[in-house]
């Protein structure tokens, strides 16, 4: 059988019909020129006979919205969206589509990295981690402009390292409390790094919140599949989420050095796209549940052609 490509008539017709019954199937981030010619139109963003990267950035979600009903709005995790950007974003799509935004890192990093954005933070014990007063003022207050659009709001939580926690209960404990005094309603969903922390005590809170535990693909973590198979993981009657990102045991900087520009599917992985596929199948059958599944383009090199396998 041949891999089967992003075909743009029959991806929407598709991923339009799996949104009728609450699958919402999306990317992570969509500001690619690996895509203009499979999802983007490039004379669309020309200016003066050549390629705009600006106009491009601007105003591609709304081409991207005519195709796909969800994306994951990466952006959030680096700084506190303002209210006027997301009503920017919605006014580019659909009343029906359903954004997912990534927490800002000011509310899940407990020690900023050692990263240059950081400035004199770096290293440093972060003074605002789970701070449900941080969290409600700037991030929750911008996101009700546009609360009708929101499916997911996920908590990345970054790998954490014996000197942040000895024991994951301390940090189940520690999350626990932060949701204890957030606003209520909200949809919220908990992405962890840290295998050994998914435990029966972890699940369990997270269904007492009614709180998304988010299977995650990721260099240290168990496969999604495995994941799923993990007892009381289906943390939320009313959402189900998934993010596929990478490839476990491949590190991130060596996923972006083989894959870019993200313009095809360079390394197949049958078991992500199986796991894809039940994730699709099983959020047919409750369609009273949301069911949001997230593919990264280094994953397999080229996002939409993962999601063209997983529909197909």
């Amino acid at each position: 059988m041949s891999e089967p490509g992003f075909q743009l008539k029959s991806a929407r017709e598709s991923l339009q019909g799996l949104s009728r019954h609450g699958v919402f199937v999306g990317t992570s981030s969509w500001k690619y020129e690996g895509w203009v010619g499979t999802l983007y139109s490039a004379s669309k963003y020309e200016y003066r006979g050549r390629f705009a990267q600006t106009r491009f950035e601007r105003s591609c979600l709304e081409e991207y919205a005519a195709v796909f009903k969800t994306v994951c709005v990466d952006a959030a995790y680096y700084d506190f969206p303002r209210a006027s950007y997301l009503e920017g974003l919605a006014s580019q799509v659909p009343a029906d589509f359903q954004f997912a935004l990534k927490v800002t890192d000011a509310i899940t990093v407990k020690k900023f990295p050692n990263l240059d954005r950081f400035g004199a933070r770096a290293g440093q014990l972060n003074p605002e981690f789970l701070n449900p007063r941080l969290f409600a003022d700037h991030f929750l207050a911008p996101c009700d402009t546009i609360r009708s659009q929101i499916g997911l709001l996920i908590l990345e939580f970054s790998r954490f390292w014996p000197s942040d926690y000895s024991q994951g209960r301390a940090f189940v404990t520690d999350l626990d409390r932060f949701l204890e005094q957030v606003p209520k309603g909200w949809p919220l969903g908990i992405e962890l790094r840290n295998e050994g922390w998914l435990q029966p005590e972890y699940f369990e809170r997270l269904a007492r919140h009614e709180v998304t535990h988010v299977f995650n693909s990721w260099e240290v973590m168990p496969s999604v599949s495995e994941q799923m198979a993990l007892p009381e993981s289906r943390t939320c009657p009313s959402r189900l989420a998934a993010r596929f990102l990478l490839k476990p045991g491949r590190k991130y900087a060596d996923a972006v050095k083989a894959f870019q520009p993200y313009d095809q599917v360079r390394e197949i992985n049958p078991e992500v796209r199986a796991a894809g596929r039940a994730l699709i199948r099983e959020g047919q059958t409750d369609p009273a549940r949301k069911t949001f599944i997230f593919v990264n383009n280094r994953l397999e090199g080229n996002a939409l052609g993962t999601i063209a396998a997983m529909i197909a």
